[in-house]
């Protein structure tokens, strides 16, 4: 009965578990022969060969070649192979699927606090569908965090001033730990949720149970807040460029260098718009900071946001240099949502303009002035 309750191991509760758990149990098997067998051999030459009368003097002895080579080649390929094994679980719990239902973390001392898309908050707690892939984009308000699901077998550091992102697919509703796995503070053992895993059926009517709107449409309503519309119009005419497709886009810099304008180049743009700047829009970067603006909840929304306005425009090099017919769109940038280069100057877009527009006959044009 003591054994029952108190396992050696969490419950296994998600695809990877199994996967995890018999990588680990392998090293400890294997580990635990190899100094198993040491130890014996140690034990039993120390025996075999004392010292005895008659036989004080050592006598030279050249090992077998074949010997030498056993325990050269031998480990080598245990080695080779437990390398590519745990370099195969790591990729797989590194990529994403494709398929995955997204949830926003935001690690703070001493808690967690959850978005849904769909505009539900859970603090310490998080309602997740049974067999769909979970994936959680996280960031720091603080120091460094650790987010850890012990039955999913899969943790990931939660950094501040960037976003990380993990993933899980639960097999088995139920109620699960959450733990914080990095020292954190004084209460960095009080750091702990749950996870409730339910049949997909009951999480829709926990998601029916009302909120005050998805994360696109709160980040939406960020985005008119901090009078970011007023350089970012619909038409390529403003002073910001459209955002319509800049999400995993890639985007060249005013430097020529290409990037993809993910996550993290987001969350940059809106705290740090000098640090990128797209090409034909300066530098400098005319968008202002809003570092110590926008804490970490209303990043994720204006990131919801950005991302709502649709994904995967790919911006060439020479689609960047070229100029466009369209009066008042910029280098890099077409008017059509197909070809704009990211830039902002506010919060919910890439990069504010540091430079001015082009028209097609290569003036100037006039753009507006924000308020």
């Amino acid at each position: 009965m003591l054994i029952a309750d108190f396992p050696l191991f969490p419950e296994q509760a998600s695809t990877m578990a199994s996967k995890v758990d018999a990588l680990y149990l392998f090293l400890v098997a294997l580990t635990g022969t190899v100094s198993l067998l040491v130890f014996v051999t140690i034990f039993y030459f120390a025996v075999k060969y004392r010292r005895r009368p008659g036989n004080e003097i050592p006598v030279d002895y050249e090992p077998p070649k074949i010997l030498e080579l056993a325990w050269i080649i031998i480990p080598s390929l245990i080695f080779v192979g437990i390398f590519i094994w745990a370099s195969w679980v790591y990729f797989e719990l590194a990529r994403v699927p494709d398929n995955s239902l997204q949830i926003y973390a935001t690690a703070k001392q001493w808690m967690w606090k959850f978005q849904h898309p769909t505009g539900q908050r859970e603090i310490n707690e998080l309602h997740v569908p049974v067999n769909r892939p979970i994936k959680i984009t996280m960031a720091s308000e603080d120091v460094i965090h650790s987010l850890f699901f012990p039955a999913f077998r899969t943790k990931m550091d939660v950094l501040p001033n960037r976003y990380r992102t993990m993933w899980f697919q639960a097999t088995k509703t139920g109620r699960y730990h959450i733990f914080c796995s990095q020292y954190c503070g004084t209460l960095h053992s009080g750091m702990i949720g749950w996870v409730v895993v339910m049949d997909p059926t009951d999480y829709q009517k926990w998601l029916a149970g009302g909120s005050e709107g998805s994360m696109a449409s709160e980040g939406e309503k960020l985005f008119q807040k901090y009078a970011c519309n007023t350089c970012h119009t619909g038409d390529a005419t403003g002073r910001g460029p459209v955002l319509m497709g800049v999400y995993g886009s890639s985007v060249m810099l005013s430097d020529n260098s290409i990037i993809t304008a993910d996550d993290n180049y987001i969350r940059e743009s809106i705290l740090d718009p000098q640090a990128k700047v797209v090409k034909g829009f300066g530098p400098p970067s005319v968008m202002p900071t809003f570092q110590g603006q926008v804490n970490e909840d209303d990043l994720l929304k204006l990131l919801a946001y950005v991302k709502s306005l649709g994904t995967q425009r790919v911006t060439t090099p020479e689609s960047a240099q070229s100029l466009q017919t369209n009066a008042g769109a910029p280098v890099g940038q077409t008017a059509s949502p197909a070809g704009i280069s990211p830039s902002s100057a506010g919060p919910g877009g890439p990069r504010g303009p540091g430079g001015s527009a082009t028209t097609t006959a290569g003036q100037p044009a006039r753009g507006t002035k924000k308020p």
